[in-house]
């Protein structure tokens, strides 16, 4: 068991055109079952990688306004063609794929479209995350956390034969909530699957994307690996996007990590959770994890951003984003 707990995970960056329509994906997934095989067979002969991780709208970026022309042109279901060739090639390495995001559909909840990534085992698909926290206001996917009646695990941790696996999505980071959640759910290595767009990147003075991968890792005595896409601007306007993808460890050192800028990049870097649950049952000092007074925050109890779309409410508009952040702030004044 132990051996199978030291490994090395892969952050994909990818660096593609992206699709119009959902026919395009094919060849998205076409380039990243390829850098699979290079990260796997590759390093094959210095290191085992066991997990890979690709970034967030890798498959297709929401470059429509509206959510049905996204639904009309780019979301999927899921499971779909894409998954079923993940899990062949996740059974053929034996390895763990935290895909790109899809704009997925979902006919239980007609009228919304969600941000979604897979972890897909040799097994095949055993589980997927959708994003909690849209960055609003731009993006009209909706929060699986604001629809009246939603059931399903907000945010799941897997339990695999390479740890405890939880993951979330670009935005959802600057919420140490969200992280901590997987965290105290016994998430062990925490996967960023990130759009992290300049000037928020990976070199000062605006360096977000590193300062908070290494937060949440120490904070949460976890290893982060952050994949961050690596688009040129021409590619995923009107944005540029600052690449950096990294590993962590449960300390915040930073292991591994692609040169600041756009380009594709392949990052290798140690896992070693074994290590980490030792130093998680000996540590006595520093452990943020069992020193948390729980009952001490009663201001988690209010609510300030709207919790649910009315019954009836279908897509979400970039207008309607702007008067929910407007209500939002509003409720923040009032009650501090």
């Amino acid at each position: 068991m132990t051996a199978g707990m030291r490994y090395y995970a892969a952050a994909c960056q990818t660096d593609l055109e992206n699709p119009k329509t959902r026919d395009g994906i094919r060849a998205q997934v076409d380039h990243m079952l390829a850098m699979i095989d290079r990260a796997v067979v590759g390093y094959e002969p210095f290191f085992s990688v066991r997990l890979v991780v690709f970034p967030e709208f890798g498959h297709a970026a929401p470059i429509y306004p509206t959510v049905d022309e996204l639904l009309d042109r780019l979301a999927v279901p899921i499971p779909n063609e894409h998954t079923d060739r993940y899990r062949h090639n996740a059974r053929q390495h034996s390895i763990y794929i935290q895909t790109a995001t899809f704009l997925e559909r979902d006919d239980r909840y007609p009228g919304h479209v969600f941000n979604t990534t897979c972890l897909i085992g040799p097994d095949g698909l055993l589980s997927k995350y959708r994003k909690v926290h849209p960055w609003i206001p731009w993006e009209v996917h909706a929060s699986p956390h604001d629809l009246p009646g939603y059931a399903e695990d907000l945010f799941p941790v897997t339990e695999t034969e390479i740890g405890r696996l939880g993951v979330a999505i670009c935005y959802d980071w600057l919420f140490p909530e969200a992280i901590r959640q997987l965290a105290l759910k016994g998430a062990e290595v925490l996967i960023r699957v990130s759009a992290y767009m300049d000037p928020w990147g990976a070199t000062p003075p605006m360096d977000w994307w590193t300062v908070v991968n290494r937060c949440r890792a120490l904070e949460n005595m976890a290893y982060v690996v952050a994949c961050n896409q690596g688009a040129q601007a021409e590619h995923y306007p009107p944005f540029s996007w600052p690449g950096g993808s990294m590993i962590v460890d449960y300390d915040g050192r930073i292991l591994s990590q692609a040169d600041p800028g756009p380009g594709e990049n392949i990052v290798v870097g140690p896992v070693d959770v074994a290590a980490l649950r030792v130093e998680r049952e000996r540590r006595r000092g520093h452990h943020m994890l069992g020193h948390l007074r729980m009952e001490a925050y009663e201001a988690y109890g209010r609510s300030i951003y709207p919790g649910s779309l009315a019954p009836g409410t279908c897509a979400l508009t970039v207008e309607a984003n702007e008067r929910a952040i407007d209500q939002a702030k509003k409720r923040f004044r009032d009650s501090s």
